[in-house]
Parts: structure tokens; sequence; C-alpha cells
């Protein structure tokens, strides 16, 4: 017979009787689950938000061991030591960096001051190209007498920015231990590479060895595909931008070469519209015709690169479809910002290398959709019509 559960009666003044029951044994159990597991659940995401960005630093580091391994690897062949060869590259891009940075700087701190102290000659020049070009009827005294004001918004702005150079010194600094700690996980990850994937194939049968030494060594290869298309498509792009702006008498048209191919080619997506922006800023202080020269000359050479020579680079670097790779930057910046969109790019050709290494492969039928040179293809089919059509009446 089954268990009755146990009740208890209690009789009232007026005779009736109420009846109250025990509650299960499992509803405690599952409200100390609940509360057991939300605390958890508040623990661990505390515990995730503090190692977020040591997340994100190490993850810059793998993507720097893996764009360096192959300039270790030949210089080790060569009889390097591997960590003196890993110092001595790492050295490398590090004083290209700062070279970069210092370069850039400079001259942008220049021409603020510049600005800043004959702004009443570059006011007067700006309005009078506005007016002549647009047909616009602005006086430039009051321009100048707007920007002098002790209560106008030009003045309250720059009294607002003198306050933050301490923050802006504070945030410098935590920059500068984060590229630290880039560099010295980088370090150890190339440097003990083949001590670490030693490690992690003792743990393996010979069959999964295979796979995740195969799986490196194309991490290896589109990583830096990656690094050296880009690095060669900043130098062509350096190197035209160069000879415009030396031509048109830009200030500074090395450094201003530099930012246009590095900022245009590492930094997916809005990297080409900051990249143009500033040589543009700078020339417009200047000449105002001049920085329409440059802007114009920005634009057509972006459409020869997407046309010309992006395609035919990374078709022998890192084969990624311009679409995949642009939604690969987008998704890559919603989840970890600027980082993200440049480490999706290599991310996204690595796995679609993997997916295409797995599966059967069959033969495509021929079809117009899947052509990929329709109108080369059609050109052909219509000269072999026209050449049987012509031995048939010869022979007739």
């Amino acid at each position: 017979m089954s268990e009755q559960p146990a009740v208890s009666t209690t009789a009232g003044d007026d005779g009736n009787s109420s009846v109250s029951r025990r509650m299960p044994r499992w509803v405690w159990k599952a409200i100390g689950v609940f509360w057991i597991g939300y605390l958890v659940a508040v623990r661990v995401d505390s515990l995730v938000d503090r190692l977020y960005g040591l997340f994100v630093l190490l993850l810059v580091a793998l993507f720097l061991s893996l764009a360096i391994e192959p300039g270790v690897n030949r210089l080790a062949r060569r009889g390097w030591r591997r960590g003196t060869a890993t110092a001595v590259i790492l050295v490398g891009v590090v004083v290209a960096f700062l070279v970069f940075v210092v370069a850039i700087s400079a001259l942008v701190g220049q021409q603020i001051a510049e600005l800043l102290g004959n702004s009443e000659k570059y006011v007067n020049r700006t309005v009078n190209f506005i007016n002549d070009t647009f047909g616009a009827h602005i006086d430039a005294q009051q321009v100048i007498d707007e920007i002098n004001r002790e209560d106008g918004a030009v003045q309250r702005f720059i009294r607002s920015q003198s306050g933050k150079v301490v923050d802006l010194s504070v945030t410098a600094l935590g920059l500068l231990v984060q590229g630290l700690s880039v560099m010295l996980f980088t370090f150890y990850l190339v440097a003990d590479g083949p001590k670490l994937r030693r490690v992690i194939c003792s743990r393996l049968n010979p069959v999964r060895q295979r796979s995740v030494l195969s799986t490196w060594e194309l991490a290896i290869e589109k990583t830096g595909g990656y690094l050296y298309s880009r690095a060669l498509l900043a130098g062509i792009s350096g190197f035209f931008h160069w000879v415009v702006l030396q031509a048109l008498g830009t200030k500074a048209p090395v450094a201003m070469a530099l930012w246009v191919g590095v900022i245009s080619q590492f930094l997916p997506v809005v990297g080409t519209y900051l990249a143009g922006a500033l040589p543009v800023l700078i020339t417009f202080v200047d000449s105002p015709p001049r920085a329409l020269a440059v802007l114009v000359f920005v634009v057509i050479y972006q459409q020869l690169e997407n046309y010309l020579f992006l395609p035919r680079i990374t078709a022998r670097t890192m084969n990624l479809h311009p679409a995949v790779a642009f939604g690969s930057a987008i998704g890559g910046a919603a989840i970890l910002g600027a980082v993200g969109a440049v480490l999706a790019i290599p991310a996204a050709a690595m796995i679609q290398a993997l997916i295409s290494q797995t599966g059967e492969r069959h033969e495509v039928i021929e079809n117009d959709l899947t052509e990929v040179r329709l109108r080369l293809r059609r050109r052909q089919r219509r000269l072999a019509r026209e050449s049987k059509t012509a031995d048939t009446d010869g022979f007739g």
C-alpha cells in the first residue's frame, strides 16, 4: 500500500476542521539548487568581467605569435636560437610601430600649433575658398571674432580639453603596460612553441596529433598570409600616396603616406575613411583646392585597389570572399571592438580553409549561374560557333 501523507486535524470553535499538508521535500531542494546556481552564475559573470582584459591580451598575443612564427622558423632553420629570433622580430615590430606613432603625432601636433598660431590667416583663406566656390557670403571677421570670444564654443572647448591631460597620460600608461604584456605573451608562445606543441600532442593519440598539428599549421599559414598581404598592400598604397602628396606639396608627405597605407589596410571597414581624412584635413588647412585634389585621388586609388591590386594579392596569400571579410570585420567589432575587427579576418580565413578541407567535393555542372567569367566564356562559344560555320561554308 502507498504511504499516505500526514494529516493533522484541528477542531475550531465552530465545529469545522482545517486540514494542513506538509510541503514536499523536493521543493526545498529545488529552492536550494536555484539559489546556489544563481550565486554561482553571478560569481562567474563577475570573474569573466575581470578576466576579459586578460582574454583580449592573450588573443592579440596569439594572433601575433601566429603571424611571426614563419619568420622565426626561417631564422631557426638557419641556425638562430628561437628565443633570439623571436626577440629580434618583436623588437623590429615595436620599433616600426613607434616610428609610425611618433611621426604621426609630431605632424598632428605641429599642425595644431600652427593652426592656433595663425588662425586668422587660415580662417580668411578657408572662408574665401567657400565663398568663391559655393557662392556663399560668409563674413571672415565674424568667424574670427566667434573663435576668439571668451565665452564662445571654441574657447570653451579648448578650456575643457586642457583638464584632460592627466587622463590622457594615464590612458597612455595603461596602453603601454598592455603592449608590454602582449609582447611578453607573444615571446613565450613563439620561443617555446615546439615545447608547447609537444606537451599538447603528448596527451593525444597519433591521429589526433596529426589533426591538431595540421590545424595549427593552417592557422600559421592564414595568419601569416593575412599579415603579408596587408603589409604589401600598405606598401603599395603608401608609395602611390607619397608620389601624389609630394607632387601636390602636402606637408610631411612621407608621414601622411605611411598613415594612409597602414590605417587603410590594418583597420577594417572604417580604416579607408580614417586614412583619407587626415591628409585631406592637413592639406585643407594649407590649401583647400589641393585638399580637393587629395580627396579625389584617395577615392580613385581605393577603386583601383579594390579591382586591381587586392584580388591579385589576396588570391596568392589569403583567398577570402570580400563579403565574408566585411561581415567578419563587423562581427568581430561587435564582439571585441577594434581588436575583434582586426583579428576577425584571419580567423574567418582559417575557418573557411578548415571547412574547405572537410566533406566530399563534386564537379560543378556548366551553367550561366556558376560561370566565374561569363563574358569570356560566351565570347569563346560565339567564336567557336563562327569558326565552325566558316569551316562548313569553306568545305561546301
